[in-house]
C-alpha cells in the first residue's frame, strides 16, 4: 500500500492556500516538462476556497486543461452543477485562460451521454498531473456512492472504461463519474476534507478493513497505484 500522508491545518483558509500552492507548483512542472498540464477536480462546497486561491496562482493557464472527476447530470445553469461551480470559482482571474472539459453532454441521461463523455476524457493527455477528490459523510468519493448501480464496475482496479454512469439512493440526481483506474492515472492524488466527522471516518477506513467495506472511499485509500495526500482542516 502506498504511503498515505495527512496534512493538518488549523482552518479551511490555511488548508486551501497550502493546497493551491502545491497544485500550482505541480501544474507548472507539467507545463515545463510536457508543454501542458491537466487537472481533474471535485465539486461540492469543500473545494470553493481552494478553487478561489488556485485561480490567482500565476502560471501559464492557457496550457492547463481542467476537467471534473464526476458530475450531476444537470446543465451548468443548474445550481447543483459541478461545472457551474468550477466556472464561477476556479475558472476566474488568472485561471480564466484555462481550457475546461465538462462531463455533462446535454443528452437526456448519463447513459445516453456516456459515449461522448468517454470520448472527451479519452482525448485528454494522461497521466493527469493532479486529481483532487473530496469525500461525503457517507464515505463516497467522486460518484462512487454506497449502493451505486455501477459501483463495482466503476471501482474495479482492472476496468478499462474511464467513465461510468451512476445512480444511487444517496446521489440525488443521476451522475457520471470517472472510474477508479482513470482517477489513479495521475502524478499526484489529493483528498480534501473538512470536519472532525470526516477525519474520524477516514481513520476508520484506514484502520478497520471490515468497517471500510461500507465506504467506497476505501478504493482510493487502499489502492497501491499512487500515493495519497490528505489535506484536512476542522
Amino acid at each position: 500500500m502506498p504511503k498515505l500522508t495527512t496534512h493538518d491545518f488549523p482552518d479551511a483558509g490555511t488548508q486551501a492556500e497550502a493546497l493551491a500552492r502545491r497544485v500550482a507548483m505541480q501544474l507548472r512542472e507539467g507545463i515545463a516538462v510536457q508543454g501542458r498540464a491537466t487537472i481533474a477536480v471535485s465539486g461540492g462546497s469543500t473545494p470553493k476556497a481552494f478553487f478561489a486561491r488556485l485561480s490567482n496562482e500565476m502560471l501559464d493557464w492557457s496550457a492547463v486543461t481542467v476537467t471534473l472527476v464526476d458530475e450531476r447530470w444537470v446543465p451548468d445553469t443548474d445550481a447543483r452543477s459541478n461545472a457551474r461551480l468550477v466556472q464561477s470559482t476556479l475558472l476566474q482571474n488568472a485561471a480564466a485562460a484555462a481550457h475546461f472539459v465538462p462531463l455533462y453532454t446535454g443528452a437526456a441521461t448519463p447513459e445516453q451521454g456516456l459515449a461522448e463523455a468517454e470520448a472527451r476524457i479519452a482525448g485528454l493527455p494522461t497521466p493527469f498531473d493532479v486529481v483532487v477528490l473530496g469525500m461525503g459523510d457517507d464515505g463516497h468519493t467522486a460518484s462512487f456512492f454506497p449502493g451505486g448501480d455501477h459501483l463495482a464496475e466503476a471501482t474495479d482496479p482492472h476496468g478499462t472504461a474511464r467513465v461510468w454512469p451512476m445512480r444511487a439512493p444517496g446521489a440525488g440526481e443521476p451522475r457520471i463519474t470517472l472510474s477508479l483506474p482513470a482517477l489513479l492515472d495521475t502524478r499526484a492524488l489529493y483528498l480534501l476534507l473538512c470536519g472532525e466527522g470526516k477525519r474520524s471516518l477516514l481513520t476508520s477506513v484506514e484502520q478497520d478493513a471490515a468497517v471500510a467495506q461500507g465506504y467506497p472511499v476505501r478504493c482510493v485509500v487502499q489502492q497501491d497505484a499512487v500515493p495519497l495526500d490528505v489535506y484536512w482542516s476542522p
